[in-house]
């Protein structure tokens, strides 16, 4: 038999599974009850912990009933009273921490009071780790909100709303957060949301599919991300782990290191919070600066507020030249000049009240002036500078540009007589006509066009456009409407039809103009409010059925509906009040133990013997469910029985107490001598009280194997006899060797050469013929 500490830690089977689930004494069951039913995490693993099943205080239990053994050392009344006593001990540290417990446990009044100090404790950390942030000169609590409240729904469970199959985020699963406006999306539903609209805009043309690489956006922000940018593994927010463990220390989907993202802008620090979902928040490093215009001393500030003005008078001379900045010491540069002032214009003809930052501006006259020919004036309006050369001095070109002419610029050049050859405007034919002053006719020659959707040709002439009346088939860029458009040259236009779609939330529908892929999540909001209507909750559109409403802080005063005193307190909340969750309490009549089990006296349970319907045209009827009072469940408080093999003590639930397998391995050492039962635990029936622990019984395995012991040194044949005990008879198989002379062949037996000296195996190795080798004689001179 087995220590009893390694019968504590090692026990295995079905015994173990019952214990663990079962409470362990009447004293666990006054703790429940005094816990108000509805057990915390926290206080349930400390319960476990504290009382775990009943183990603990059933070791020395079990010890004290298991046979001595072989390896027993102390005699059985001295090794009792030990056991008796570490019982003891064991006993009064469970019932010492036990009363720790309740008196936590009972420090607060009910469940509810708990959870308002965890929400209140959970802000006063949040609020203490960014009002270090505006500690400082010039901090501005306004520039954190949006970070406090990214950080806030990560801790209320139920906030993070995936907004593409609108339903919450929770802690346990793969979250994918935008780079853009940092919402956070289930993994599974960002992937499938990137595929299809990559999907969808690839698929517009046949020629292009799935070549291109097409960009995705946010569902929220519409922020594009390329192909390669798709999200297939899981990251914390900072990016630094992959598949960040679950930890309820930290913040959901948090690897828990400081971020160290870049800040943006840029300013050349990194964020010092812990990975954290949202925006970083501005940099609180300190820097010494000084304002904008550089006339004040430099102080320190906050970095992301390093930029400052000493609201003194700018002073720079402003692009006029005249005069100097009025305003406050201000970023970039400084406003145009506000005064007016009487300015000439460029060619100095008009004088006008401009403002002073425009001081160069042109009138509406021609200048007029005399060019340097002599018989021209200038044709600019209002310009800067000389005039330049007239226009028609030195060598011109004929209409048709083939012949130059040097005349004055008082003639005008000839026509050249030559054909004008210049190109159309259809821009396939030349002018027959000679080279003529003026536009050339419109082309007149009868060509074969074709439509301009490629699908009709016809005669006619070249200057005439030529449309069919084919209205176009090709699907719009929304995929659901026709161009309809007539003669369309395939570069159809973007549809013009509202979506009108059904938003997710299945509440209002997409107002955009018609398109493709998924719609904008709905932008709307819903506020869920509790019973009475003082508190609420605002959450996004379509979350509304599916959100609970918030907890009341009002106490609910009906009276109990079972056999207790009083009910436990709760919140005001919707419809009959919860069950209770409170000890039952009651004795039970076959064990005397005291029901542990919480309240079962308005358990709902589905009404049996209902009509059933006649035939498949009637309907069947929803289940009906009804509260009634349920018989207490079988008694769970442990008792030490031992295995059917005798391997273990574990503790069973007191109303299935009786023989059990512990589902190890029998081990019982089998007639063969070699071998062990392998069968589950399982009963071995004592023959006339010689059967020890380690002796195998009727029940158990027979040998059915072959002998698998070591075979002596040179034979190769395996034992004849079944697996038995003892050394394995002489091998009696014939060997075949040859004699020295290699002539004769030889029969001896496998166990004459296995066990032969080197002066034995020679005489077995000869045949006793003679020798008919040669014998080579070698003379000496």
């Amino acid at each position: 038999m087995e220590a009893s500490w390694r019968q504590v830690a090692g026990g295995r089977g079905r015994a173990r599974g019952r214990a663990n689930a079962a409470p362990s004494s009447g004293n666990e069951v006054h703790l429940r009850g005094a816990g108000g039913g509805r057990e915390k995490g926290s206080v349930g693993a400390v319960l476990s912990g504290a009382i775990p099943g009943g183990v603990a205080t059933t070791a020395a239990a079990r010890s004290s009933n298991s046979p001595a053994g072989s390896q027993a050392l102390q005699t059985p009344a001295v090794h009792e009273l030990m056991s008796q006593k570490k019982f003891e001990e064991i006993k009064k540290a469970n019932q010492a921490a036990a009363r720790k417990l309740v008196e936590e446990h009972f420090s607060s009044s009910s469940e509810e009071e708990g959870d308002e100090d965890f929400e209140g404790k959970q802000g006063r950390i949040v609020a203490n780790t960014f009002i270090t942030y505006t500690t400082q000169t010039d901090g501005d609590i306004r520039e954190l909100e949006r970070t406090k409240q990214y950080v806030n729904e990560a801790f209320q469970a139920g906030a993070m709303t995936c907004l593409i199959c609108i339903a919450s985020v929770k802690r346990n699963q793969a979250v994918w957060s935008c780079l853009g406006c940092f919402c956070i999306f289930h993994m599974p539903c960002i992937q499938k949301w990137a595929k299809d609209s990559q999907f969808l805009v690839s698929s517009v043309t046949d020629d292009d599919f799935g070549k291109r690489d097409y960009p995705w956006p946010c569902p929220k922000c519409r922020f594009e991300y390329k192909r390669s940018e798709t999200p297939s593994k899981y990251y914390c927010y900072c990016g630094k782990v992959e598949d960040p463990p679950l930890d309820p220390w930290l913040v959901p989907h948090s690897c828990g290191q400081v971020c160290e993202r870049e800040f943006k802008p840029p300013c050349g620090h990194k964020c010092l919070l812990l990975c954290h979902p949202g925006p970083c928040p501005p940099c609180p490093k300190m820097v010494t600066t000084t304002c904008y215009c550089k006339k004040a001393k430099p102080i320190p500030r906050r970095c992301s507020a390093k930029e400052w003005s000493c609201q003194l008078p700018c002073g720079r001379k402003l692009l006029c030249g005249q005069h100097k900045c009025e305003n406050p010491c201000h970023a970039g540069s400084c406003q145009p000049c506000p005064r007016v002032s009487r300015q000439k214009c460029v060619c100095g003809k008009k004088v006008a009240e401009r403002s002073c930052s425009s001081p160069l501006w042109h009138c509406d006259q021609v200048c007029g002036k005399t060019l340097p020919c002599g018989n021209h004036t200038c044709e600019q309006v209002c310009h800067v500078g000389a005039c330049g050369e007239c226009p028609r001095s030195g060598k011109r070109f004929c209409p048709c540009q083939k012949s130059k002419f040097s005349l004055p610029c008082t003639e005008d050049v000839p026509t050249c007589g030559d054909s004008c050859d210049k190109v159309l405007e259809c821009g396939i034919h030349r002018c027959s006509q000679r080279c003529h002053r003026g536009p050339c006719e419109t082309c007149r020659q009868e060509v074969e066009k074709q439509c301009r959707c490629g699908k009709h040709t016809k005669r006619m002439p070249c200057h005439k456009p030529y449309l069919c009346e084919t209205k176009c088939v090709k699907m719009r860029d929304c995929q659901k409407h026709q161009c309809r458009r007539k003669c369309c040259p395939g570069n159809c236009p973007p549809c013009d039809q509202n979506c009108g779609r059904t938003l997710g939330c299945r509440n209002h529908k997409c107002p955009s103009v018609c398109h493709r892929g998924s719609c904008y999540p709905c932008p709307e909001t819903v506020d869920v409010k509790c019973n009475c209507g003082n508190t609420k909750v605002t959450v996004p559109c379509g979350r509304e059925r599916t959100t609970r409403p918030p907890k009341c802080k009002e106490q609910c005063s009906r009276p109990p509906t079972c056999h207790h005193i009083s009910q436990e307190k709760h919140r005001c909340h919707f419809g009959s009040c919860p069950p209770c969750h409170q000890p039952c309490q009651k004795v039970l009549e076959k064990c005397g133990h005291l029901c542990p089990a919480p309240c079962h006296d308005q358990a709902l349970i589905k009404q049996t013997g209902r009509h059933q319907p006649t035939g498949p045209w009637e309907q069947p009827s929803e289940p009906a469910f009804i509260q009634t009072a349920l018989p207490c469940p079988p008694c769970q408080v442990p008792i030490p029985v031992e295995c059917l093999g005798k391997h273990e003590v574990s503790p069973l639930p007191c109303h299935a107490v009786g023989p059990y397998s512990c589902k190890r391995v029998c081990g019982r050492i089998l007639d063969c001598q070699n071998h062990t039962c392998m069968k589950e635990c399982h009963k071995v029936t004592e023959i006339d009280g010689s059967t020890g622990k380690n002796k195998a019984g009727p029940e158990c395995l027979h040998c059915d194997e072959g002998c698998s012991r070591s075979r002596p040194l040179g034979c190769l044949h395996s034992c004849v006899l079944p697996c038995h005990p003892g050394e394995c008879p002489p091998c009696v198989q014939m060997l075949r060797i040859k004699c020295h002379c290699k002539i004769t062949s030889l029969y001896v037996e496998c166990r004459k050469i296995t066990t032969a000296d080197v002066n034995e195996k020679n005489l077995l190795s000869c045949c006793k013929n003679q020798c008919p080798k040669e014998v080579s004689f070698s003379r000496t001179f």
